[in-house]
């Protein structure tokens, strides 16, 4: 089930919508209780000072790491490009009958994995995931089978880049899986309201667009963030160039 941080733009809206409800929630309240004086005023300018910047290194945090998960992503498509095509070369070290094979199911398998970065929608990912998941075991029972027939280190080479191929693929779906937390999630959201909420509350006069200048700027961060941390959800995403580069060259062939 998809969560509100795979849609970028949902998390955008509302998080702009609930900051800057916020910062008027701290204006009701400054107005609804005694004028500050100027030594509270600064005690509070302090506090808010230091919320501030924990909030930044938070996001900094944040985005640092939804980077590089995203460049983790682009690493293993570019993996498992260069085990299929490997894989693929190798398989003309197999008997004449088991290399034709090989090779088709391998075809098979690459536009398999071409739709993994493309799909959207959940339940074609589930056909891909269970057509994905019945190659492999075909592909491994053909090299299997040839291995068994002929045990020499040749055969051994080519069932080693049959593992590369079925790994860097577990290895993929490791990293899709390895986003930012909830709770990293819910500590950045969680400050940042209380910052807005004490802008609000030490703000000398009310003004809409003044108390919208900050929550639009975590608005557009909180965004950003979940865009590249999304790998379906948002915009920036992990285009497959590399196994989409092999299957035309393999197309060509």
């Amino acid at each position: 089930m998809r969560m509100i941080r795979d849609f970028p733009l949902l998390v955008f809206v509302l998080s702009l919508v609930v900051l800057w409800l916020s910062a008027q929630i701290g204006v009701f309240c400054r107005n609804r209780s005694r004028p500050l004086e100027e030594v509270e005023r600064t005690d509070l300018a302090t506090v808010l000072t230091a919320t501030l910047t924990l909030l930044g290194l938070i996001i900094a945090f944040s985005f640092s790491m939804a980077v590089s998960r995203y460049d983790q992503r682009k690493n293993y498509e570019a993996e498992e490009a260069n085990a299929i095509g490997t894989e693929r070369v190798r398989a003309a070290l197999l008997p004449a009958a088991h290399t034709e094979r090989v090779r088709e199911l391998l075809r098979q398998y690459l536009h398999q994995r071409v739709l993994f970065y493309e799909s959207r929608d959940e339940r074609q990912l589930e056909e891909i995931d269970k057509d994905t998941a019945a190659l492999e075991v075909e592909l491994w029972s053909t090299v299997q089978a040839a291995a068994a027939a002929q045990p020499n280190p040749v055969m051994a080479l080519v069932a080693q880049g049959m593992n590369d191929v079925l790994n860097t693929r577990g290895y993929t779906q490791a990293a899709w899986w390895n986003r930012i937390t909830r709770a990293a999630w819910c500590l950045m959201v969680a400050i940042a309201i209380f910052c807005n909420l004490l802008i609000g509350y030490g703000a000398h006069r009310k003004g809409i667009i003044l108390f919208l200048v900050l929550p639009l700027a975590l608005s557009t961060s909180f965004f950003l963030i979940s865009d590249i941390d999304s790998p379906r959800g948002g915009v920036i995403r992990v285009r497959p160039q590399n196994l989409e580069s092999l299957a035309q060259s393999l197309n060509g062939q």
